[in-house]
């Protein structure tokens, strides 16, 4: 079977032929893979950030069940249901009072496309053709997409493979200040000579509140949203928050963006909206956005085959009530405890050049780049699934994770590291 697979199945970011070994996981329970050889090792990555709650979890499996024995799917075109209700419900009751709408999409790249559609069409639709750019950080991420390409970082996100094809924005300086860094307001000049500069032109900015992911893993003062918040309020920007990889509860707070308390105009969810088991996203919206975007009998231009798709929606809201339910905010300040003491002896290796934490999301970043396919076998060898890019060795594990599941991790990511240390002289 893994034969057919190299040859005929693409993979992410991955060649055709992939040079790295390929791992068959045979089924999943809690924060355990197990692999064809009947091996089991624990996943660090909660399959890429998604499943917090860990895998075949009985009140997500109950509500797949239930779902099906009425409809798995019916098209969201002049119809709807009673678990898109319901999903919507829950989530403008634990979003910010000011958002109020909310346009369900089957992949966080795509709510990323409809949050930049609605920037857009907020201003033409109100006359204004001027406002045709974005403004995002450097090393941002937002999805694979087109337009979410052309808002994710332009030098190491995908635009030199689409040179030429690809709309053009405006970027600014990554955030330069840690989590707990002192207020400088250097740390805002570029974007506010970006914005001051380009604010005619510019209908939104867009961020990954207060935790860069697949850019760089880079961990930023709230203070430095807070600032970004009250630039866009001043010149009549837009602001979109991609809270797809940070919200529900990854960081210690529900949404990332409640630690600048601010609000955004625009909010992109994914992700863990389903606890990992189907692919499902939302983007949430203001009163005021739509009316703009509705101005002059215009309508949001978009609309998926699986917009609100029951089965997804009914897990998503069992999901969610599973969350809010639990002791969630305990559960990560003990993941983010642990991470900060055990991950924090890799600070000892020459090869590490920081450690970060914040909440349920450990950072090692090295001077070198990693090598993947020497990386993932002594990761596997040590009984877990560690997901590594760039520079940058992390995890993300399940909230469910145990101490001592969370120690395994941590200590071969020391040791891995250390043995790298070795290889990459």
């Amino acid at each position: 079977m893994k034969k057919f697979d190299r040859e005929h199945i693409l993979h992410p970011y991955a060649p055709a032929v992939p040079v790295a070994e390929m791992y068959m996981v045979k089924s999943a329970s809690g924060v355990y893979l197990e692999l064809d050889n009947g091996e089991k090792i624990i996943d660090g990555m909660s399959s890429w950030w998604s499943v917090i709650h860990g895998y075949n979890v009985p009140e997500l499996n109950a509500a797949a069940t239930e779902q099906l024995s009425k409809m798995s799917h019916v098209m969201f075109g002049g119809l709807t249901h009673e678990s898109a209700i319901n999903l919507s419900k829950k989530l403008l009751s634990v979003t910010d009072e000011s958002l109020e709408h909310i346009f369900f999409s089957d992949s966080g790249s795509v709510s990323v496309e409809v949050a930049l559609k609605m920037a857009f069409q907020y201003f033409n639709s109100q006359g204004n053709k001027q406002k045709t750019k974005i403004l995002s950080f450097s090393k941002g991420y937002h999805g694979d997409t087109f337009g979410a390409m052309s808002v994710c970082d332009p030098v190491t996100g995908m635009h030199a493979a689409f040179e030429g094809i690809l709309h053009k924005n405006i970027f600014c300086e990554e955030p330069m200040c840690s989590f707990d860094s002192e207020w400088k307001e250097i740390y805002i000049a570029d974007f506010k000579e970006k914005i001051e500069n380009h604010h005619k032109e510019i209908a939104a900015v867009i961020v990954e509140p207060v935790v860069q992911g697949a850019g760089g893993m880079r961990i930023y003062s709230p203070l430095l949203l807070k600032r970004v918040r009250e630039l866009c309020t001043q010149y009549d920007v837009l602001l979109i928050l991609d809270e797809i990889a940070t919200g529900f509860g990854r960081t210690g707070k529900l949404f990332a963006y409640e630690y600048a308390e601010i609000a955004p105009d625009i909010l992109c969810v994914g992700k863990a909206l389903t606890g990992g088991y189907l692919s499902l996203a939302a983007t949430l919206t203001s009163k005021k956005v739509m009316q703009g975007v509705e101005a002059n009998g215009n309508i949001l231009m978009h609309g998926p085959t699986f917009m609100a798709n029951p089965l997804a929606c009914a897990v998503a809201n069992a999901s969610l009530e599973l969350l809010l339910n639990s002791p969630w905010q305990e559960r990560v300040r003990s993941i983010e405890s642990q991470l900060l003491k055990e991950l924090g002896r890799c600070r000892e290796l020459f090869l590490v050049k920081e450690v970060r934490v914040l909440g349920a999301i450990g950072v090692v970043e090295l001077h070198k780049e990693i090598d993947l396919a020497w990386m993932t076998p002594e990761f596997i060898a040590r009984g877990v699934w560690v997901r590594p890019f760039l520079n940058l060795v992390y995890i993300m594990p399940p909230f469910v994770i145990s101490k001592t599941e969370l120690t395994t991790l941590t200590t071969a990511i020391f040791e891995v590291v250390a043995a790298f240390e070795g290889v990459a002289e």
